[in-house]
């Protein structure tokens, strides 16, 4: 997992906490995950709160302590619908580049990328259309 999200130019340690709290049956301590994982407490943290931004991770608080536990929210669904809407917000910002483009060709070849990435964004949202509706339940 570490590897995977790498691809994804996140950092391999966010991949191996993320890969380590799907294999928890429960929720788990940042020092747990550290022990675990041979990572630094800093690392661990950073990679949760990256975990949490994507929606991949939550975290949960612990009554009379500063101390929290973690768990996983989602599988590979839940990572590409994270995906998407970060793709779609870089779509927007490629929309946006259109209209300060310095001629018309750089306008037309921006157009290209962000059409190209709404393309990518539309398949996969089918797929995980299809997906939840013949796995209800699965992945939400």
């Amino acid at each position: 997992m570490g590897d995977f999200l790498a691809s994804w130019n996140l950092p391999r340690a966010t991949g191996r906490v993320y890969g380590r709290l799907l294999l928890n049956s429960g929720p788990v301590s940042l020092d747990a995950l550290g022990e675990a994982l041979r990572l630094s407490k800093g690392a661990v943290s950073v990679a949760v709160r990256e975990l949490v931004s994507w929606g991949l991770a939550r975290t949960i608080p612990q009554p009379g302590s500063r101390r929290l536990l973690i768990e996983a929210v989602g599988g590979f669904e839940q990572l590409l619908a994270a995906s998407h809407e970060r793709t779609r917000a870089f779509i927007r910002v490629l929309r946006e580049g259109t209209r300060s483009a310095e001629d018309e060709k750089a306008g037309a070849r921006l157009s290209e990328v962000a059409e190209f990435f709404e393309s990518y964004v539309d398949a996969g949202d089918q797929m995980l259309r299809g997906r939840r509706s013949t796995s209800p339940g699965e992945g939400v």
